[in-house]
């Protein structure tokens, strides 16, 4: 049981450097970038109709 203790302990440590050290908010922003980059090229692609074939 100690031995998980120590575990769960060690993943609380390195999620608070994580949570406090500011990589939580620049990995939210890289991922707002990617949504929208990715919802560009959706509609693109659907306007375009150059995915049309792809479902038959």
């Amino acid at each position: 049981m100690l031995s998980w203790a120590l575990f769960f302990f060690l993943l609380a440590i390195i999620a608070a450097i994580f949570g406090f050290g500011g990589i939580a908010g620049t990995a939210a922003g890289i991922a707002q970038i990617l949504f929208v980059g990715f919802l560009v090229l959706a509609v693109v692609v659907l306007i375009t109709g150059r995915g049309e074939g792809a479902l038959t």
